[in-house]
């Protein structure tokens, strides 16, 4: 598969099929998620898998606010949560900041690495879902989280059924502008 057909068949999947999925395919996406691009190469995403369905069960009833996903926490074979080392990504080393985005550029990054991997994910053959609704206090003490650490998204992992098609998008023409 090349990048651009990737790219345009991924698909957020909420529906799994139960399969397990081996371990293995967990560190080639991690793997592959381990070259997007971060500030000053900064490296600031942290990948935790949960494939223990008692874990994942805790997870969907204690620290998921929103019934869907929490269904979904529950069907996905794998829930990988991802974290970011905090205070590191738009940071100069004396702690300022280097943009006026602030601690808020660690985001950025750990979304450019939380797509690289579900790309690959996708690559390999399995489907992800990005979650951003979650109680992170709770998730953060259940896991023990380190305290440099925080919680930016969870996403399952596994196989789907479906081949849902792409939702409608917006023209090129709505979203660029040449200057």
């Amino acid at each position: 598969m090349n990048t651009i057909e990737c790219i345009k068949t991924r698909r957020s999947i909420r529906s799994y099929n139960g399969r397990p999925v081996d371990r293995e395919l967990i560190v080639k996406a991690v793997e592959a998620a381990s070259f997007a691009p971060s500030w000053k190469n900064t490296q600031v995403t942290r990948y935790i898998a949960i494939d223990d369905p008692a874990l994942k069960e805790r997870i969907a009833s204690e620290c998921s606010p929103y019934a869907g996903n929490s269904a979904v926490i529950r069907q996905a074979p794998v829930l990988v949560v991802t974290t970011m080392v905090r205070n590191r990504s738009g940071y100069e080393r004396d702690g300022s900041f280097s943009t006026p985005k602030e601690k808020g550029w660690q985001m950025y990054d750990a979304g450019i690495a939380g797509q690289t991997f579900c790309l690959a994910a996708h690559e390999l053959g399995l489907s992800t879902l990005i979650m951003g609704i979650f109680d992170e206090e709770k998730i953060t003490s259940l896991l023990q989280i380190p305290e440099e650490q925080e919680v930016c998204a969870l996403i399952a992992v596994g196989y789907t059924d479906e081949n849902p098609a792409a939702p409608k998008r917006k023209t090129t023409d709505d979203l660029l502008k040449f200057i």
